[in-house]
């Protein structure tokens, strides 16, 4: 598992078997159930985490609602961008939607081993400038796209998702109401 997780990442960024030896001490991998927390509230974000299998939605409390950010399905990364950086507690919330296998990947470990690893360096670089671009192109969805547009973006890029989470969660991701999601839904 940690082996495919390591093919992943060197997917990304060209990673020599000295490199991935070097990862491996700060690789962790977790289970979570249903309703488990990956990621609290107030809770400082101190790793990457890889969906290894699973799903999880991201999301914030706001005004006492729940608000979601993003959802992470098989295979893709989740974390707590402003916290990660700044090391401060995190507003944001990564939930497990249904049991799922999670790799952690140790900031510690990532970024002191980018000082004096230049493969490492460039895998860091290559994974938060992917996560900028998702954070970017969202932004420009919710200003650019209608919500039907991002409704059938979204159900193109995560056909399952339907079958995964609630209506009020993809509603709320898209930032209208559940009765705006229900008139768009009955159109298509």
């Amino acid at each position: 598992m940690i082996d495919q997780f390591l093919n992943k990442l060197g997917s990304l960024s060209y990673l020599s078997h000295s490199t991935r030896d070097m990862l491996k001490p700060f690789i962790t991998v977790n289970f979570f159930e249903k309703g488990d927390f990956i990621l609290k509230q107030e809770e400082i974000c101190r790793d990457l985490f890889y969906i290894q299998s699973g799903f999880a939605r991201e999301y914030y409390f706001k005004k006492g609602k729940d608000v979601t950010e993003w959802f992470a399905g098989t295979e893709s990364f989740c974390f707590s961008i402003e916290s990660y950086f700044n090391n401060t507690p995190s507003n944001l919330i990564i939930e497990a939607l249904e049991p799922s296998k999670v790799i952690f990947l140790s900031k510690e470990g990532l970024m002191g081993l980018s000082k004096n690893n230049i493969e490492i360096s460039r895998l860091a670089t290559t994974f938060f400038s992917y996560s900028l671009i998702a954070s970017q192109r969202r932004m420009e969805s919710i200003h650019f796209q209608s919500a039907k547009e991002r409704y059938l973006y979204l159900i193109e890029q995560q056909p399952k998702i339907l079958q995964k989470v609630p209506l009020s969660h993809i509603a709320s991701f898209l930032g209208i109401t559940q009765e705006t999601l229900s008139r768009i839904r009955s159109k298509i």
